[in-house]
């Protein structure tokens, strides 16, 4: 019943109260940090998975991308 009261613990501590606007707009702004250092390099491969979304380099190196990605249209 240990299990039980770690989750319990967990309800408690005001995890449940984040705002996933704001948790989206971070990742966001996370993402699009990443994707600035990625300027000048060639990409070799990509795949979206059931997860995330894996980009590799022609120069090896890898970019993981994890949910609240979304999408933007031009207007």
């Amino acid at each position: 019943m240990e299990d039980q009261q770690d989750v319990s613990d967990l309800q408690d501590t005001g995890l449940l109260d984040i705002d996933p606007d704001a948790l989206r707009e971070a990742e966001k702004v996370f993402a699009q940090g990443i994707l600035d250092t990625m300027a000048g390099k060639e990409v070799a491969k990509s795949t979206y998975e059931d997860t995330r979304v894996v980009v590799i380099m022609t120069d090896g190196s890898e970019y993981y991308f994890y949910g609240f990605m979304g999408e933007s249209r031009g207007k």
